[in-house]
């Protein structure tokens, strides 16, 4: 039988847009003719995949079509969400539709992951089907390129073939996170696989009140046009809770797939930056290119509402000390170590340090050293250009 994808879509991309008012969902921001959401319908165009399911709402119903058919879907289902109940009810409703038989085997995708590598994913996901019960679940594990607060993270033992999943780790801090890696901690990635049956043992046996508001959301649902809308009253009365503290730290019958592969949900500005620093050969062009005394920066990709740049200061360079109006930006450290003022601070940043520029801060780059620095900045704003430059010193007489 072949696997059904789920595809979770709602989220509203509000950590990378904190500080601004209009935020893009972070699966539909175009990076350069490419999206999130694009990418991941591409890697579901495989054989050992049926037709998708796509669990979204409203807003989002436009965008999730058009996708679709840039990539060539003609069979899809939608699940409608009345509103937003975290992960738990969205994984629950999107399989109890009657057209999904109880023995169907389901990966559960997020929709904003970045994934390199596709062939050993997909891989993973055949050599693990023959393990799948009516009980239990496999989660895939991402093996860490360093230690990280942004991720989940679990402990797994080895038994009979399988990687039994023996603890969960919600976001730690630096500290214990370089701890627990030492122990071979994943990451949780926070994409499933199981067959639908386990589903349903699984929330009747630890989320019994909630399956049974979902199961009649679901039954008393209106379906148009490869939509199902689900019922708002019942839908409304299932618990807002995600399906990690639902049923992943509750079931004593989880399994891990540890992959050792690139991967990223792109949640920060930090992530964002590295991936234009693995790709910026693609992106970088000679007409955008801009020579400065300091240096020079390099203008890779323009968005909406932001603007990556790779800055490269050459040894003594010094930017001038200056401040901005409509934007704010993010430095990742790609090369060297330089000296950074930030209002009334100081202080060196190493190779893949990161710092975050507010609006309004008064700020410079300097490079005391004889190795050039590299920088991959993000600017964030609805104004991006050089004329957004307020400076107050400036070594080389730019001040007018």
């Amino acid at each position: 039988m072949k696997i059904r994808p789920v595809i979770l879509c709602g989220g509203s991309g509000t950590r990378l847009w904190s500080d601004q008012k209009h935020h893009q969902p972070k699966q539909f921001i175009d990076f350069g003719n490419w999206t999130l959401f694009g990418k991941t319908l591409e890697r579901i165009k495989n054989s050992i995949f049926d037709y998708p399911i796509i669990s979204t709402n409203r807003k989002y119903i436009n965008e999730i079509k058009k996708y679709l058919r840039l990539k060539g879907f003609k069979k899809y289902r939608i699940i409608l969400e009345p509103a937003k109940r975290n992960t738990a009810p969205a994984i629950l409703s999107s399989v109890l539709i009657k057209e999904i038989p109880e023995n169907q085997p389901l990966i559960f995708l997020t929709s904003d992951h970045l994934i390199d590598k596709i062939n050993l994913f997909n891989k993973s996901i055949r050599q693990n089907q023959k393990f799948l019960t009516n009980k239990n679940i496999f989660i895939f594990g991402i093996k860490p390129s360093n230690p990280s607060s942004e991720f989940g993270y679990f402990l797994s033992k080895r038994a009979k073939n399988k990687n039994k999943v023996t603890k969960f780790i919600e976001k730690p801090n630096l500290e214990k996170a370089k701890k627990i890696i030492k122990k071979n901690a994943y990451w949780n990635s926070g994409m499933f696989f199981l067959k639908k049956k386990s589903i349903i043992y699984n929330f009747k046996k630890h989320q019994n009140r909630s399956f049974y508001h979902c199961l009649n959301s679901v039954n008393k649902s209106k379906f148009k046009n490869n939509i199902y809308y689900l019922n708002k009253n019942d839908f409304l009365k299932c618990k807002t809770i995600s399906f990690d503290y639902a049923i992943l730290e509750k079931s004593k019958d989880i399994n891990a797939i540890k992959l050792n592969i690139p991967w990223s949900d792109l949640g920060s500005w930090k992530e964002i930056c590295k991936v234009y620093e693995k790709l910026k050969h693609k992106y970088q062009k000679k007409k955008n290119i801009f020579y400065r005394p300091w240096g020079r920066y390099t203008n890779l990709y323009k968005g909406k509402n932001f603007l990556i740049k790779e800055l490269y200061v050459k040894p003594k360079g010094v930017l001038s000390l200056q401040k901005h109006f409509h934007r704010s930006e993010h430095w990742v450290v790609t090369q060297g170590s330089p000296k950074i003022t930030l209002n009334k601070k100081k202080f060196i940043l190493k190779l893949n340090e990161t710092i975050f520029i507010p609006v309004r801060s008064v700020h410079r780059i300097e490079n005391p050293y004889k190795k050039p620095v590299k920088i991959i900045e993000a600017q964030l704003g609805s104004i991006l250009k050089e004329t957004d430059i307020v400076r107050y010193q400036d070594i080389y007489g730019r001040i007018k």
